[in-house]
């Protein structure tokens, strides 16, 4: 038999001498508590241990809201249940909480920063919509799925993606103009269309895990200045990095087999593309409008003079042990040799167990040789070299 109470639980307000008493009408099931309506007078509200759910719109336009802890003996949290509480600023969501509902924090405008548990396993859609003072998001691997539970929250900008998720959905957080950080872990397997797209990233390392690039993923991202593609990825999509004006150069894996049209159309600043592996397939249109040279490693296949429209050259330097090898006084030196043009830059460590590379000289091999040398380092027992792509 179902039975409707009110009880009080406590308020807890800034200031107060002692707990204020706030009412609170919830409904029993077989020993569950569900609380389904509040009609207390806002602030910090501590939801006992007791209760086993939130209903749908329990809290929604409590206005006078200013933050809330959630205990880890809620189950799920139900849709619209804080939906439109302008003011709420603090949000504990506690281990054991497993399902948020669907917009069940749209439109709580003051709420700066948010962490969904591991013990989640589901966030329904638009769950933090519209919240658009969120400036941080930590998103635990519990949740397999994310599709589109930040629509809004424009003034993101740094999200953390723990291991565990495995989709970036459509669109995830396109237009986010502030977001400038964000973690993928090797759990995610696949990143759909426009998920970043006109973000305000700076760097981002995309793990092996990710076979497929979508469509325009990070498309016009104008700050992306670093991209790491891992071993694994296989394809990148139609326009997946166009119009990112501040990358310089990508370093293309082995595991790419196919790249989309306009993949990196109008990246201004896009000087060479370094791939590791065999030619993949490609059309005149994926270095539209560049001025980027392509570079290839000798003992690899399908190369020609041209790719994508843009110069194909080997990318082939090599340290020369004679001549002007070794100490030369107080200096130690060497001669590099490759093809004429090619870019190079030489890095030195102290200690192969675990090394910690320093660049010491980028350059080009003007006529095809670079002559580098460095003072002979004070007090270290060994030294090591080797020279990589920019």
């Amino acid at each position: 038999m179902k039975t409707t109470w009110s009880i009080l639980l406590g308020l807890l307000l800034p200031a107060a001498p002692a707990a204020v008493q706030a009412q609170f009408i919830y409904t029993t099931n077989s020993g569950a508590i569900t609380l389904y309506q509040y009609t207390g007078g806002g602030g910090a509200v501590v939801i006992s241990n007791f209760v086993n759910s939130i209903g749908q719109q329990s809290f929604s336009f409590c206005t006078s809201l200013t933050s809330v802890t959630i205990p880890g003996s809620v189950a799920g949290i139900g849709d619209y249940a804080f939906y439109g509480c302008s003011n709420l600023a603090g949000l504990t969501i506690s281990s054991g909480v497993a399902a948020i509902g669907q917009q069940v924090f749209q439109g709580c405008t003051n709420l700066a920063s948010v962490a969904i548990p591991v013990s989640a396993t589901s966030i329904g859609a638009f769950a933090f919509a519209c919240c658009s003072n969120l400036a941080s998001a930590a998103i635990s691997g519990g949740v397999t799925n994310m599709a589109n539970q930040f629509y809004g929250c424009t003034n993101l900008q740094s999200v953390t993606i723990d291991n565990g998720v495995t989709t970036v959905g459509v669109g995830e957080f396109l237009d986010f103009a502030s977001l400038a950080s964000v973690t993928i872990p090797d759990s995610v397997t696949s990143i759909a269309s426009n998920a970043f797209a006109w973000t305000g990233l700076t760097r981002v390392a995309i793990p092996g895990s990710v076979a497929a690039i979508g469509d325009y993923a990070f498309y016009k991202c104008p700050n992306l200045a670093t991209l790491t593609l891992s071993n694994g990825v296989a394809s990148l999509g139609q326009g997946a990095f166009s119009y990112c004006a501040s990358l310089t150069s990508v370093t293309i894996p082995n595991s790419v087999t196919g790249i989309g049209d306009y993949a990196f159309d109008f990246c201004s600043d896009l000087t060479g593309l370094y791939f590791q592996g065999n030619a993949p397939a490609a059309d005149s249109t994926v270095l539209f409008l560049d001025t980027t040279t392509n570079y290839f490693l000798p003992d690899t296949g399908g190369w020609s003079n041209t790719f994508a429209g843009r110069p194909a050259v080997p990318w082939n330097p090599l340290i020369q042990t004679g001549g002007s090898f070794g100490v030369q006084g107080t200096q130690f030196g060497f001669n590099i040799a490759g093809t004429a043009g090619i870019p190079i830059v030489v890095e030195a460590c102290a200690n192969l167990a675990s090394p910690v590379w320093v660049p010491l000289a980028t350059n080009t091999l003007t006529g095809g040789l670079f002559s580098f040398s460095e003072p002979l380092p004070a007090n270290s027992p060994a030294r090591f070299y080797r020279i990589r792509s920019p």
